[in-house]
């Protein structure tokens, strides 16, 4: 199982089973004072029986429970703000054998205290039994009062990837004005798996052919990745087409996890705004947006883009529709031609969990010999030059440490990457 401010995670039946969610569930009443929560799970098979154990673990400790049935995470978030609470039934990106679930707290994800209660010892709630209503989202139409008037009619194909949002996203961009084709939109039958970001999505660059742009979810749909030109984007490019954007309705703090390309950074500062960096995660980048009164942010290596007067979560329907806004605008290229210059790599190497610790000492110690500059907000940044930086981090949930490296030139950030492949191979043999 996976625990962390992101969600509670594991193979449904294995190492999340149902009196783990029961617990949870019942736990999570505690920090409800508006008595009030609103459930919500992605396509996932064993989604359903999981939200009858929620509601369960909800109701029993006295809290009105809201049923949103099948819906994404954003519309869970977005509905949480007005109930005070929110619980989505989802693993993500994960494989479909794994589930979960994201806790919601005045629409915001929870912080580590607030974790810690929830998969703490078992709290005993005495309480009269709550009730149930099932309800349904306006999120189109507050989404729509966001995005605005779009120029033209682009045309789009959408990859839901069986996931939830196949319940919202065509409605949405349909009534924005756009031509849409849906693909992929049966769990059962799709092909490919949950993480838009890893797979290649060749039947949606097959089907963006002669049309303006396509656009993939994961389950719950909070990760959007962009196809253009019969291309799959990197990540980074869903964040930086909804900056575009968010400059354009006249905002100027940002905030970006320290993963993020640079590419997105100098292209706001250029344009008047300021950028702050947080810790790797939506959480941090939530909680860094509140402390610097930043409207906008997000993480460019997993397609996520939060709009905090919409919603405090990462927003893959929204940023869908503001991007489609976009689309047959000048600033659209000018954006994407400026991150075309810089060239990110990502990667992971195997490590295991007892280990990385020591390995990570020892790659800083071997990396503060050779570079000037190095920051440790989150694992262990190295600034190479003004357009060049390496980040390397720990899991503290996998076997791995994770890599980042970017630069203006390719073959700059492919040596970098292979030489700092090579130095946390040899500081983890060195411990073996």
């Amino acid at each position: 199982m996976k625990i962390s401010v992101s969600g509670i995670r594991g193979i449904f039946g294995k190492d999340l089973t149902l009196p783990d969610i029961l617990k949870f569930s019942n736990n999570f009443s505690a920090l409800i004072k508006s008595k009030k929560c609103v459930v919500a799970t992605d396509t996932r098979p064993s989604g359903n029986v999981i939200l009858k154990t929620v509601k369960n673990g909800l109701i029993e400790s006295g809290i009105d429970v809201y049923d949103l049935g099948i819906a994404p995470t954003p519309i869970a978030f977005r509905e949480a703000r007005k109930y005070g609470a929110g619980i989505e039934i989802t693993s993500s990106h994960n494989p479909i054998e794994w589930n979960g679930l994201k806790m919601i707290i005045d629409g915001k994800g929870l912080n580590e205290e607030q974790l810690h209660l929830v998969v703490g010892k078992q709290i005993h709630n005495k309480s009269k039994i709550g009730s149930e209503y099932f309800i349904k989202s306006n999120y189109i139409d507050d989404a729509k009062k966001i995005i605005g008037k779009i120029s033209g009619v682009p045309k789009i194909t959408i990859d839901v990837g069986g996931g939830a949002a196949k319940t919202i996203v065509a409605k949405l961009l349909e009534e924005i004005g756009c031509d849409v084709i849906t693909i992929n939109d049966d769990l059962e039958k799709s092909s490919r798996g949950p993480d838009p970001t890893t797979s290649p999505l060749k039947d949606l660059i097959s089907s963006t052919n002669g049309r303006d742009v396509g656009f993939a979810f994961d389950l719950d749909a909070d990760r959007l990745v962009v196809v253009l030109n019969g291309k799959k984007m990197n990540p980074d490019v869903t964040l930086g087409l909804g900056v575009i954007k968010s400059l354009e309705l006249g905002y100027k703090n940002f905030v970006f996890s320290q993963d993020t390309s640079i590419s997105i950074e100098k292209y706001i500062k250029q344009k008047g705004g300021k950028v702050f960096r947080s810790k790797v995660g939506e959480s941090n980048v939530s909680m860094k947006m509140l402390e610097t009164k930043s409207q906008v942010g997000g993480e460019g290596s997993s397609g996520g883009f939060i709009f905090s007067d919409f919603n405090h979560c990462r927003d893959g329907i929204l940023t869908s529709g503001l991007i489609s806004s976009m689309i047959l605008k000048d600033t659209f290229h000018d954006m994407l031609n400026f991150m075309e210059k810089y060239h990110i790599i990502r990667d992971k190497i195997e490590c295991k969990l007892e280990h990385q610790d020591q390995v990570m000492k020892t790659v800083y110690k071997n990396l503060n010999e050779k570079y000037n500059e190095i920051q440790t907000i989150d694992g262990i940044k190295v600034i190479v030059d003004e357009n060049t930086w390496i980040l390397i981090r720990k899991s503290n949930t996998e076997d791995i440490i994770r890599m980042s490296i970017e630069s203006e030139s390719l073959e700059k950030s492919r040596n970098i990457h292979q030489e700092t492949k090579e130095l946390i191979k040899q500081s983890y043999e060195q411990i073996n």
